[in-house]
């Protein structure tokens, strides 16, 4: 009896030992046991990889194939877009697959810190970059006569600052974010930004900035462009033709105010759908951390995977309404710096008509067909012209040509 006693006594403290050590599945949570929610994770992480990877991809190689073209206008913009949509393709997204294959961080401390800030890096880039482009556009209708030279210098300085501020944005993730232990499970370890800011209140600021910074002021900028933009085109639409346009200007300014209308609407609806799940997820479990998690684990992984999904869209609707014209003209985009003679009556008809035709870059071979188009035309006034010229020699008759600067 006495044996039996002992050996009784010597199970139970192996089972208690057992359970410290290695703890049974239900005393986990739900996010740190790997189920069927990582696999949906990561099955949807792959399908977003695939799409991002095949768009990005073919507007790089369509954007690389205009070689002539490529350190002017939105072209290089472009460029610069799809390199940050895939780095976030080929570093964010085969990171979170690999995170949910593991669940627990297995890769140490350095590789925690470094990859945090690539991590957030590709998407603080996409942002910024799209900022960029949307600002370049709106210079274009404020200043469609600006240089081709300045144009070219301006698009690398804001494509400069938008790379140093990414930078800059990202780099605080590499002191944040460290491995760190659970309390209770020692074996389990994460790559979080736990026990580094002094207080709660610290670490929502500094997620609320980079909220504001990632989605909040490119989303303002976006909105503030393009209104600009369409206000400029119809407050042109709308004055008379007798004082500025010929009917076939009006006709091209009515096609370029519903195309412009149309990619601003898209563009903001795009990057609004994208974001603001993400946020408005993240922001709730910022504020009110208890009752976020009480959402199904399957919603809030969800939500959390559309922090992905503009990287995928960029290149559909960046890719759709730049490459389209491109093809519809027929004759391929016009080489950069290359001057268009578009001859107009003199005075101020003669700058409004080039106003028209450089009203917005993107469609700068529908430009040319209308230029075209209308050669014959000119060709004609100009040559009655010279003859009233030799019939009435002490009346002479101005004309002017407008230059107008086209770049892509």
């Amino acid at each position: 009896d006495e044996v039996n006693e002992r050996l009784s006594e010597l199970l139970t403290l192996l089972k208690m030992a057992h359970t410290t050590q290695v703890p049974e599945e239900d005393q986990l949570t739900e996010e740190m046991v790997f189920g069927s929610i990582h696999k949906s994770c990561i099955a949807t992480y792959c399908v977003l990889l695939v799409v991002s990877a095949f768009g990005n991809i073919t507007v790089l190689v369509n954007i690389l194939k205009r070689r002539r073209n490529l350190r002017f206008g939105n072209n290089y913009m472009f460029m610069h877009l799809a390199i940050a949509d895939l780095l976030v393709t080929f570093l964010m997204m085969p990171l979170e697959i690999g995170w949910n294959a593991t669940v627990s961080w297995k890769a140490g401390d350095a590789a925690c810190r470094i990859m945090s800030f690539f991590r957030i890096f590709g998407l603080y880039l996409s942002s910024f970059v799209m900022v960029c482009i949307s600002l370049d556009r709106c210079f274009a209708i404020l200043r469609p006569m600006s240089n081709v030279v300045n144009v070219a210098k301006r698009s690398r300085i804001m494509l400069s600052i938008a790379w140093s501020l990414a930078t800059l944005c990202s780099l605080p993730q590499v002191f944040i974010f460290h491995v760190q232990q659970h309390p209770k499970f020692p074996w389990y370890e994460q790559c979080l930004d736990f026990d580094f800011f002094p207080t709660h209140l610290h670490q929502f600021w500094y997620r609320v900035l980079g909220m504001l910074l990632m989605y909040g002021m490119p989303l303002l900028v976006i909105v503030i462009s393009y209104a600009c933009i369409i206000t400029e085109i119809f407050r042109r639409y709308q004055l008379s033709p007798d004082d500025s346009f010929r009917r076939s200007s009006l006709v091209f300014l009515n096609r370029a105010r519903n195309r412009t209308l149309k990619m601003a609407i898209i563009i903001f609806v795009v990057f609004f759908i994208c974001w603001t799940p993400y946020y408005v997820m993240s922001l709730w479990y910022w504020i009110d951390k208890q009752s976020a998690e009480k959402v199904d684990l399957r919603i809030r992984k969800g939500l959390f995977l559309f922090a992905c999904t503009n990287s995928c869209m960029n290149p559909i609707v960046y890719g759709y309404f730049n490459f389209r014209s491109g093809r519809g003209s027929g004759n391929g985009a016009p080489r950069p710096g290359q001057q268009l003679q578009h001859p107009q009556t003199v005075g101020i008809n003669s700058r409004r008509g080039s106003n028209c035709s450089s009203i917005y870059r993107d469609n700068s071979n529908q430009s040319m067909h209308w230029n075209r188009r209308n050669s014959r035309e000119t060709e004609l006034h100009a040559n009655n012209n010279r003859d009233e010229n030799h019939l009435h020699p002490n009346h002479s008759v101005r004309t002017t040509s407008t230059v107008i600067h086209i770049t892509v």
